[in-house]
This record gives structure tokens, C-alpha cells and sequence, in this order.
């Protein structure tokens, strides 16, 4: 590690090739927010210059991360849900 660098609290560090990138503008369409046991997952349909996408946010404790699915592909996202919804119907509990 060079000396004016400081390590990152997550356990590594960011590499970037040149100045930082400015803020791109987003603006939010619909949010949507469901508590499943300890988790928060937050639903916010969003759109910026480049297109709609679905951000999802997982909240637990403070610590939160993102999934990003463009628009293009939330019809294939929602059947491979829909899809490990039936599974988890369908096959049973181990040791139950």
C-alpha cells in the first residue's frame, strides 16, 4: 500500500482510472419497501439518461447493498423469482 493511502473499511480498495465521475441524475418512479424477519429490502424503480432499471437495496443493521437490474431485463428477473418461489414450494424442508 502506498503511505497516503488508507485502507478501505469494507477490506479492500477502489481503483479508478482518472477523476471521479460526477453525480449522474436519477430520478425515482415508484419505491416500494418490505420487512422480511431482520432484513429491509427496498424496491425503487428508477430512471437516468441511460434507461429505467430496478435498484434493490437489502438493509440489515445499517449495512446496506445494491442490486441493479436494467428495465430491459425485469420480465426474465421476475420469472426466475417466480420460478424459485414454486421450487421452494415444491421441495421439501430438509430434516423436517
Amino acid at each position: 500500500m502506498i503511505s497516503n493511502e488508507r485502507p478501505s473499511p469494507h477490506g479492500y480498495r477502489s481503483y479508478s482510472a482518472g477523476p471521479p465521475r460526477p453525480p449522474v441524475n436519477e430520478d425515482t418512479l415508484k419505491t416500494e419497501k418490505i420487512q422480511i424477519e431482520r432484513k429491509t429490502f427496498i424496491f425503487t424503480l428508477k430512471e437516468n439518461p441511460r434507461g429505467r432499471f430496478l435498484r434493490i437495496t437489502e438493509d440489515v443493521n445499517g449495512r446496506r447493498d445494491n442490486v441493479i437490474v436494467p428495465s430491459t431485463g425485469l420480465e426474465d428477473f421476475q420469472k426466475v423469482v417466480e420460478d424459485m418461489v414454486k421450487a421452494s414450494a415444491e421441495i421439501p424442508v430438509k430434516g423436517a
